[in-house]
């Protein structure tokens, strides 16, 4: 089992330099030639070599002195046009490997204009005189629209892109800390067809050492609720210069089917995080009874308990407001119709003006899913899943379509990348669905895609979906025994 990659994107301050050297060496051998064989490079060389027959033959009228001389003659020519060509297609080879190893610039921030923090603070580049790293959020200047904050410590300097944002999971528990392992006993999901079901493996896995993923997480099958795990999961994000910490979120006493209530944690991941510059969005997750008017009160509930801190994270919306960012899950379950009663200026149970708007991003799988969208007063649309080709919103040649969709109706569109997908762990017949990571190759894809449509924010799945195999948190060998039966 390989190592999670945690980088978003490579280091690149070392190839422009090395491609630019190459490009001069080369240049320095191939004019090194031309001024020792100047007639080589004349066109009328090279044209007495297009003409000239592919050898000499002599002849009985001819002298065979005659014949040596112009077989010397073209040898001597073959010869230099074949060390002139060589070093010509040597130039362009390096040339062509030099411009493939160039990545993208050390972030997008240029991109991504109008992000901001609470109380209207704008991120902005600067650097701190200070020795230890100081937790307040950039401080506002006007007409600034970099998200990029360089920060300094006493032993190094590092960046972080709030454009950048990384959905976070806090669902899993240990005995430590929870009395028993929750999610990492994760069961064998059934597939719905019988038939299909009954050739796969059913039952449970049993932890430490079978957990239901298909990586082992370094720390071990942990628990969210650890204080120490929380602070070494920052550190990771801060290292992997993501900005934004999207966390799962239900309502207080309510949880996924296969976990416990967690809303308990909020506020020890909304300080882990502050500590590190991190700000923290909700990434609102389906649950039984979810409509528009418990949707109004969960709004209520997170804006009045954590609106406050100075994690909490904003965003300048495209009306000029600084309003929380709402990831909302499995948004196509609600009618359309309703969710415009919630997220239209004309519904009845509006939010918009009051003080708990917000920017609001609906998750777009289907095709049609865009029409619903605009139709239910979302403003954006991202796309989650970590699978290239697994639905029409995750496809990659698919998102220029979508973001000019999104340009033409003033909707944000957030595309997801992830470093692969495998859920077999857990789903054992969905197999066609795994994309392998091939070291790293797939993220750098799927953030190249992203960054070819030039979005104002992307999204990262996952840091610790660990089921699906999309997490980017450090990971060991381990071998996995097969689940209990």
């Amino acid at each position: 089992m390989q190592k999670s990659h945690h980088s978003l994107v490579p280091p690149t301050s070392c190839v422009v330099p090395r491609f630019v050297g190459n490009a001069l060496l080369l240049l320095f051998l191939a004019s090194s030639v031309y001024a020792r064989y100047p007639d080589l490079f004349s066109s009328h060389t090279f044209l007495q070599l297009l003409t000239r027959k592919d050898g000499l033959k002599a002849t009985g009228s001819v002298k065979r002195s005659r014949a040596d001389s112009k077989a010397t003659t073209m040898t001597r020519l073959r010869r230099k046009a074949l060390v002139a060509l060589f070093l010509f297609t040597l130039f362009i080879f390096g040339t062509m490997m030099g411009l493939r190893t160039l990545k993208p610039s050390d972030g997008f921030s240029d991109m991504a204009p109008g992000l901001d923090f609470p109380g209207g603070e704008h991120s902005e580049r600067r650097r701190q005189d200070n020795k230890d790293l100081q937790a307040s959020s950039p401080q506002s200047q006007t007409g600034n629209s970099d998200t990029k904050v360089v920060f300094t410590r006493s032993d190094r300097e590092y960046s972080i892109f709030y454009d950048v944002h990384i959905f976070y999971y806090l669902w899993y528990g240990a005995p430590s800390m929870d009395q028993k392992y929750i999610h990492w006993d994760h069961v064998l999901v059934p597939h719905w067809d019988p038939k299909i079901a009954a050739s796969h493996a059913q039952g449970k896995h049993s932890p430490p050492e079978d957990i239901a993923a298909s990586f082992y997480p370094e720390l071990g099958p942990y628990s969210s609720r650890d204080p120490s795990v929380l602070e070494n999961h920052m550190s990771q994000i801060e290292e992997a210069a993501a900005g934004v910490l999207v966390l799962s979120w239900y309502p207080p006493g309510v949880a996924d089917d296969h976990g416990e209530p967690t809303e308990d944690l909020v506020p020890s991941v909304l300080d882990a995080a502050h500590k590190h510059s991190i700000k923290v969005a909700f990434h609102i997750q389906p649950y039984k009874g979810r409509t528009e008017q418990s949707m109004q009160d969960n709004i209520r509930y997170i804006v009045d308990k954590y609106g406050k801190h100075g994690a909490f994270y904003r965003l300048r919306s495209s009306t000029g407001r600084v309003l929380p960012l709402f990831y909302v899950y499995d948004s196509y379950l609600t009618p359309s119709d309703s969710w415009a009663e919630l997220l239209t200026p004309k519904g009845s149970r509006t939010i918009r003006g009051t003080p708990y708007d917000g920017v609001f991003v609906a998750l777009i799988v289907e095709e049609r899913h865009k029409n619903d969208i605009l139709a239910s007063g979302f403003d954006g649309m991202y796309t989650y899943f970590a699978s290239n080709g697994f639905s029409f919103g995750s496809s990659h040649q698919n998102w220029k379509a979508i973001k000019a969709f999104c340009d033409t109706n003033n909707l944000l569109f957030i595309p997801s990348v992830g470093p692969g997908y495998v859920d077999t762990a857990v789903r054992p017949w969905n197999n066609h669905n795994t994309r392998n990571r091939v070291n790293g190759r797939y993220y750098e894809t799927s953030l190249q895609a992203a960054l070819s449509v030039r979005p104002e924010i992307v999204t990262i799945t996952s840091f610790n979906q660990w089921h699906e195999g999309t997490q980017i948190e450090r990971a060991v060998p381990k071998r996995q025994p097969r689940a209990s039966i």
